[in-house]
């Protein structure tokens, strides 16, 4: 397989995966981008960072963006490279927001769009790579196709499913996300270990009957998200490690606001409008208000973006 372009940029998005009760299986994508750009050389790797993670992320051959790339050129027979590769990020890392699946559907994108024929990875090729890499397809399948999807595995096979999104009573679509983000980060490796390996028969019940209404309730009945986003399976499993974040999920819950923590967290989501007091219940319930950004993010509704040079 012949590498027949020289420079390339890619702009991954940001995804929220879970959604409350669909661990490890559900998933949407927000109009909040990286980009980055790839520069074919002859040289050793060069990395240059900037915006989110300047500083902190690996700026050689260990950065996540580069192995993915390289892993992706080798799975499809592709020669290795020189790399010079320019990352401008604006997700943030370690919030739950997706950083690394964007990291891994980039470096997969790059691997894609300098190929002769880029149809060796074509969008299941993308899913699998992504998934065998990331663990699960949650968070990479929105990545791929944008949407809310379902993603789910058969064997060590990948699938997914963009789920159709209804439209609210007043005509505008159903999810609107605001995000509720701390500076703190918390690793996703660190919040899957606190999870035990089982659970009680009724939680595993109860969180499969409201996944099933938010599909639903997605497509149909979005009055039902609130009830369709009820978890029993990790958010509360992981107070310990952001008792701030779960506790404001477990305020606005009370107040018939349907917020759930987004992917491994810290990150609290809410998919639907927010009231209009929303900033003013944050302040009240957590310890440093100014810790915290609300921001409103669009669904995104394409994923990984390729723009060639």
């Amino acid at each position: 397989m012949r590498i027949t372009r020289e420079r390339v940029s890619v702009e991954p998005c940001a995804t929220s995966a879970n959604l409350g009760p669909g661990f490890d299986s559900l998933g949407l994508a927000l109009e909040l981008r990286d980009r980055y750009t790839l520069d074919v050389t002859t040289g050793p790797t060069e990395v240059l960072i900037r915006g989110e993670g300047a500083g902190e992320l690996p700026e050689d051959d260990t950065n996540l963006v580069v192995r993915t790339l390289r892993e992706s050129l080798e799975l499809v027979g592709a020669p290795q490279i020189g790399v010079r590769l320019t990352c401008t990020n604006a997700i943030p890392q370690g919030r739950g927001l997706g950083s690394s699946a964007a990291a891994i559907v980039g470096g997969i994108a790059l691997a894609r769009a300098i190929l002769q024929d880029p149809s060796a990875i074509d969008d299941q090729a993308m899913l699998e790579i992504a998934t065998s890499i990331e663990g699960h397809p949650d968070n990479v399948a929105p990545a791929i196709f944008g949407g809310v999807c379902l993603g789910y595995m058969e064997g060590e096979n990948a699938h997914a499913v963009r789920l159709r999104v209804a439209n609210a009573v007043d005509g505008r679509p159903a999810l609107r996300p605001l995000i509720i983000s701390p500076s703190s980060a918390l690793s996703t490796a660190t919040a899957r270990a606190i999870l035990s390996p089982e659970v009680r028969r009724s939680d595993a019940t109860h969180n499969i009957a409201r996944a099933a209404l938010f599909v639903h309730a997605l497509a149909e009945d979005p009055a039902r998200l609130f009830a369709a986003t009820a978890d029993r399976l990790h958010q509360d499993a992981r107070s310990s490690h952001m008792p701030q974040s779960v506790g404001l999920v477990h305020v606005l819950r009370s107040q018939g606001v349907p917020a759930v923590i987004s992917g491994a967290g810290p990150t609290v989501l809410i998919p639907v409008d927010a009231p209009s007091d929303i900033a003013r219940t944050v302040s009240e319930v957590v310890e440093d208000p100014d810790d915290w950004r609300l921001a409103r993010v669009p669904l995104a509704q394409e994923g990984i973006r390729t723009v060639l040079s």
